[in-house]
């Protein structure tokens, strides 16, 4: 049975309680449901195929989002002109800790055979690999844009990214990347800033429909935002241990790479303009937060849309010596996984011949697939089957086999909605209002990335001020995660004090850890 293979695992495929340490149980979700390891290189991990397939779904999806925005797809160099970077002040002093660079493009061998890279192969300008790609977009937006009429131009690329990191996180923080990122240069600013708008709107939205994350859509602090840019806009998520994500962002860059770059054009007037700019993009960030949000400690949990496999079919054999019942079984899986496909459902019918029941069930469970059915040889003679919801129900209910995919549909549904809400409503409950910022202070003080489930985040009057903030980073290890657009349109800042320095509050301020 079931629960005996449960108990017969070894140790390495034990998964940590989430009460018991938050991080460890997220790494050991990463091993069990095969999503990624880590590599021979320090800080950058192999994505193995289901967690490829999790990127794959995400990214077809925004994909037709970015183009239905105005976008379309280019590729550029992974390698960046070291005297690029240097062209935009604020850009570089940003990046600058984390590049990667190459200096030379030859390797020699020694006399006793060992590699160095040859002297006589230095780069004059050294090449970065890069950190992102305004600098390289930008020096072709000048060859490209020269009157009123090639503008707006958007370009979205998908990518890899390096930016050096010390200490790793699979998925969240790692040294290599794959995102896309979205370049687009405007006649106005307010042009700008509505393309940036609309992105962080179009991720938010595909958060919620695609992965059943809800969001809080906001502006980062001045301290906070994109290196270069203006203003930031970014998606916050509240993962079950209290610790926020940044889940995207989307920047209105102003002038300043158009001024660096020199990309100008031809108003109606004829009169030369420096063009607008803004850039937006998500990243695989976007799948350790999809873990974190909805898992448990029996395994991944994951919204039927963006499940690889959203129906698991696990045929219970016929006995060996029963051809006519053998037949009978064969042909009604087929028509039945053959219904499900044919309403657009991922099917997968674990037929492994060197695998028990129970074993199939526990792996399934453990990546996370949202429906399991079972199909028995007494099952096909009384033309049912029966449903297993990785969530939400916990009880198995029997379908009839020509109600199987409007069933299984509904179902999946069902699963989504279930964990949307149940977000939500962490979410709604997971943001302290109305607290001092010594109950913050003290709350946040023992908040580590182990504890479950955590202190949340905190909605508090600010004052913006750089040195507080710098203040408060210290003292309680929070960042300001967002000031959030909804609250602050809706004025809950004005006749405020600061929370922190009392004086006239120009904010709401959402304060919290984060991964």
């Amino acid at each position: 049975n079931n629960n005996s293979y449960h108990q017969s695992k070894t140790m390495a495929d034990n998964i940590t309680s989430r009460s018991e340490n938050y991080s460890k149980w997220y790494n050991d979700i990463i091993r069990v449901a095969g999503l990624a390891e880590t590599s021979p290189v320090r800080g950058c991990m192999v994505i193995k195929p289901w967690g490829l397939s999790l990127w794959n779904l995400i990214q077809a999806d925004l994909d037709t989002r970015i183009g239905d925005h105005g976008a379309e797809n280019a590729y550029f160099p992974l390698l960046i002109p070291k005297s690029f970077l240097n062209k935009e002040a604020e850009h570089v002093d940003g990046f600058a800790k984390e590049c990667a660079v190459v200096t030379h493009y030859r390797l020699k061998q020694e006399g006793d055979g060992s590699l160095i890279a040859d002297p006589d192969a230095q780069l004059e300008d050294p090449l970065i690999i890069r950190p992102t790609s305004e600098t390289m977009i930008w020096s072709m937006f000048r060859k490209w844009i020269r009157s009123h009429r090639d503008l707006p131009l958007k370009i979205n690329q998908w990518a890899n990214i390096i930016r050096w990191e010390h200490q790793t996180r699979p998925f969240l923080r790692t040294s290599e990347f794959l995102w896309q990122e979205g370049h687009t240069a405007h006649a106005t600013s307010e042009g700008a800033i509505k393309d940036a708008r609309d992105m962080i709107d179009q991720y938010a939205d595909m958060c919620e429909q695609l992965l059943a994350m809800p969001v809080i859509k906001g502006v980062k602090s001045p301290s906070e935002r994109f290196a270069g840019a203006e203003e930031t806009f970014a998606i916050e998520a509240l993962m079950q241990n209290g610790w926020a994500v940044q889940s995207g962002t989307s920047h209105f860059l102003g002038q300043k790479f158009a001024k660096s770059f020199n990309v100008t054009f031809r108003d109606a007037d004829n009169d030369e303009q420096n063009v607008w700019g803004s850039s937006w993009g998500v990243s695989t960030r976007l799948i350790g937060a999809l873990i974190m949000m909805h898992s448990d400690d029996y395994g991944l949990v994951l919204s039927p849309r963006v499940a690889p496999i959203q129906v698991v079919i696990v045929p219970i054999a016929a006995k060996k010596n029963d051809e006519t019942g053998k037949a009978l079984f064969e042909k009604t899986l087929d028509e039945l996984t053959t219904s499900l496909k044919t309403v657009g459902l991922r099917v997968k019918v674990d037929d492994r011949k060197d695998l028990n029941t129970g074993a199939k069930y526990f792996e399934w469970e453990r990546k996370g697939v949202p429906l399991r059915i079972d199909v028995g040889l007494r099952d096909v003679a009384n033309g049912v089957c029966v449903f297993k919801c990785r969530v939400g129900s916990q009880a198995k209910k029997t379908v009839r086999l020509a109600e199987a995919a409007a069933s299984a549909s509904s179902a999946l549904d069902t699963i989504h909605q279930h964990l949307l809400d149940t977000a939500k409503e962490r979410l709604a409950t997971g943001i302290t209002t109305d607290v001092s910022y010594e109950e913050m202070k003290t709350n946040l003080g023992n908040d580590e990335a182990g504890v479950y489930p955590g202190a949340g985040l905190y909605l508090v009057p600010w004052k913006c001020n750089a040195e507080n903030e710098k203040a408060v980073k210290e003292e309680c290890k929070a960042t300001i995660r967002c000031y959030p657009i909804e609250a602050n349109q809706a004025g809950m800042a004005v006749g405020k004090k600061c929370f922190y320095s009392g004086e006239d509050a120009t904010h709401m301020a959402l304060f919290g850890r984060a991964f």
